[in-house]
């Protein structure tokens, strides 16, 4: 596990757990993906199944993480792609920035 795959994990796995229902993916574009679950967050493979998929480059979602980039804007100015179920994207948004 890369150093900053294991920083997203630290981060995103108390703000998901007991939060999700399914699987979601965070792709990290050029650096790999975690996978969040009810039971928080782990490395996860590119392929991994999940429900939903988001996909954005490190700084996108650290800004999201920070406050100062709105998820839902990102996505629709195209910096943050969604694949899947739009109700758990909404819901990982949330995790995403710490509501």
């Amino acid at each position: 596990m890369t150093p900053l795959i294991a920083e997203y994990v630290a981060t995103l796995g108390p703000r998901a757990a007991g939060r999700i229902q399914g699987r979601a993916r965070i792709e990290i574009a050029d650096h790999g993906a975690v996978v969040l679950s009810e039971t928080g967050a782990e490395p996860g493979a590119p392929d991994a199944p999940a429900d939903v998929v988001l996909a954005a480059s490190d700084a996108v979602f650290r800004a999201i993480f920070a406050g100062e980039q709105n998820p839902v804007m990102a996505y629709m100015s195209g910096k943050l792609r969604v694949e899947g179920n739009v109700k758990r994207a909404l819901k990982v948004s949330g995790i995403l920035t710490g509501a």
